[in-house]
């Protein structure tokens, strides 16, 4: 897959200036969303721009500015809105694509990842109703986003992988296992790849006494553990997004996208 395309002329061409990725961003959002957008679109849109700022440091104010700080406020169910038409565009990198879906994947779990950092007390600035909302946001694209799955390069799948076992069906568990056998061929257990995978497999499997062994025996040997009375599920999740984000920068070296 290539993915060194230029991007294409946005349809709002009287802004055209910002790093790279932001132009980039900017086009697949006009081309693809309606207006209104939702508020973080004016990081894409608004004239005033610091002609200093590169790819990473604008990356990193527009993912907070949806999901900040890993946490939900009132606004985050619309921003993502943005990162699953960013992920579904062949224009946008693979790597960013890997990104944007685990974001997705972040802020659909981050009631039950935080509950596993913070039992038995209450998770600090926990906000239900957005996390809620932002679920809700997420489950919605799910469907889009696997139906790509064929055409999408194998980090991408890895992400997508993880979301479908937060949002398990009778149609897409089934098929997580034949979708990851090359993955379970070419990756052994004990490289982050391989353990990854298994992991998802089991979580697929929604077998609690599986989940919870296979939980702490990763956490023991490798992950930052959980208090052993929080929920399973939670603790699964917790440890899944670390796996996630370990595996991410790995895929992250030059050509590990293709």
């Amino acid at each position: 897959m290539d993915t060194s395309a230029e991007p294409e002329q946005p349809r709002n061409d009287a802004i055209a200036s910002g790093p790279p990725i932001r132009q980039l961003f900017r086009a697949v959002i006009a081309d693809r969303l309606p207006s209104p957008m939702p508020p973080q679109a004016a990081m894409l849109f608004d004239a005033e721009v610091d002609p200093s700022r590169d790819d990473q440091g604008f990356l990193g104010d527009f993912y907070n500015e949806i999901l900040h700080q890993d946490t939900c406020r009132p606004a985050t169910a619309g921003g993502l809105t943005l990162l699953a038409a960013l992920a579904v565009d062949e224009r946008i990198p693979a790597r960013h694509r890997f990104r944007v879906v685990g974001l997705l994947f972040s802020a659909a779990t981050v009631a039950e990842r935080h509950l596993a950092e913070a039992w038995p007390a209450t998770p600090p600035h926990a906000d239900p109703d957005s996390e809620a909302r932002a679920r809700s946001a997420v489950r919605a694209h799910v469907p889009d986003l696997l139906t790509r799955w064929s055409a999408e390069c194998p980090a991408v799948r890895l992400a997508l992988a993880g979301l479908a076992v937060v949002f398990p069906t009778d149609r897409t568990l089934p098929a997580l296992t034949p979708r990851l056998q090359t993955f379970l061929h070419q990756h052994p257990r004990g490289t982050d790849i391989g353990d990854y995978v298994r992991f998802v497999l089991v979580l697929a499997a929604q077998d609690d006494d599986q989940t919870l062994t296979l939980t702490e025996k990763l956490t023991d040997a490798y992950w930052t553990g959980t208090v052993r009375g929080a929920p399973t599920r939670a603790r699964a999740l917790h440890l899944l997004g670390q796996m996630l984000s370990k595996v991410g920068a790995a895929l992250a070296q030059p050509h590990a996208m293709q």
